[in-house]
């Protein structure tokens, strides 16, 4: 097969490039189409704050008939690069037919592209953030991803290893079920921890109640997030990025903002109910009748995805999680939630994995990124 691989120029292109995975993976059952116009705002600089502290290259893989055949995007964050003294380029939005010629290509340009900006690793499926889909799926190709996830078929991962990539890390997602009562150890272990510390929980009824607090939102996830793979310091306007991403869709039963008796944010979580039936229905449009699928989901659903936990350092490992968790359990209890799906998270995370002991859970989903430096 003839391969070649063009740049992403104009609008036109970019509506292809989104276009693909939802063309790759049309009959695939246990493909969750993204929302094709909110993935094209995440990768036009001028809709995204991202691109204050990142750069990029979009290119599209077209076989001799000039059909799509692949997608990839280079990204250097040169923020997290500062940050950790690298010189790192990622990739991500991989996606490609089974042929090595078209994989190889695809490639080719990201490491040339890495090369021309003077870098020396080029590491991923990751985004420009923490919280773009990250990883390769590797195991877990007869489960449904979360809205945040993303699905790939089994090739990939023999595809990149071919081409010298080696694991870097691997993300884990859970599947959580819901007991019909649950344990009484979550609300007394809250309380404990509530008293000893001298915390509370923000008063939330309604969404509007959540804005006070999110500059400290924001504050605490920039710090108990720092250290984490591919976290770089969020921006104000990022902040604002993500304040438009989630909190539209925000429903105060499944979100917790734990603080102290100076009523600064020392820890919060955020879990939404699961959109990705909604979203296979809506196939990668919200016109004309996407929208009200993702807003059925909304209101009428029996599992929830956990997005976000984040705890300051002070307050780490003092069980500030089971507060968290307390506040989720309330909402889970309310509206008759029986699963919840952990979003990717690091395999090492056992903070948070401790939360499901006493559950009844198992990880159904991995995902890998991986790394290779080009700097020989």
């Amino acid at each position: 097969m003839n391969i070649t691989v063009k740049k992403v120029r104009n609008r036109r292109d970019l509506r292809k490039f989104v276009h693909f995975p939802n063309e790759l993976y049309k009959d695939n059952p246990y493909y969750v189409p993204q929302i094709e116009s909110m993935d094209r705002d995440t990768l036009t600089p001028s809709k995204n704050h991202a691109f204050e502290v990142c750069e990029g290259q979009y290119w599209l893989a077209f076989d001799e008939k000039d059909c799509v055949v692949g997608r990839v995007a280079a990204i250097i964050n040169r923020r997290y690069n500062e940050k950790v003294g690298e010189k790192i380029c990622r990739f991500g939005w991989i996606d490609f037919i089974d042929d090595n010629g078209v994989s190889e290509a695809l490639m080719h340009a990201v490491e040339g592209y890495a090369k021309e900006k003077g870098m020396d690793i080029v590491s991923g499926p990751t985004g420009f953030l923490e919280f773009d889909a990250a990883g390769v799926l590797v195991e877990g190709f007869d489960q449904l991803p979360t809205a945040y996830g993303k699905y790939n078929a089994p090739y990939y991962e023999k595809h990149l290893l071919a081409l010298g990539y080696m694991k870097e890390i691997d993300f884990v997602e859970f599947r959580i079920i819901v007991p019909d009562v649950i344990p009484e150890r979550y609300a007394r272990m809250a309380k404990m921890v509530a008293e000893k510390y001298n915390l509370h929980q923000a008063p939330l009824s309604e969404r509007n109640d959540i804005d006070p607090y999110l500059d400290g939102v924001f504050k605490c996830l920039n710090a108990a997030y720092s250290n984490l793979h591919g976290f770089s310091e969020l921006t104000p306007g990022q902040c604002e990025d993500l304040k438009k991403q989630f909190l539209t869709n925000i429903n105060v039963d499944y979100i917790s903002i734990v603080l102290d008796s100076d009523n600064t944010v020392v820890g919060f979580g955020v879990a939404l109910p699961s959109l990705s039936k909604a979203m296979q229905k809506a196939k990668g449009s919200l016109f004309p009748f996407g929208f009200v699928h993702l807003l059925k989901a909304l209101k009428h659903n029996d599992t929830i995805d956990l997005l976000l936990i984040a705890i300051n350092e002070q307050y780490q490992s003092k069980g500030v999680n089971a507060m968290i968790f307390d506040k989720f359990a309330q909402g889970i209890t309310k509206n008759g939630i029986k699963y919840i799906e952990s979003t990717r998270e690091l395999e090492d995370n056992t903070e948070v994995q401790n939360l499901w002991h006493p559950f009844d859970h198992y990880i159904h989903k991995r995902a890998r990124v991986y790394i290779k430096n080009i700097s020989n």
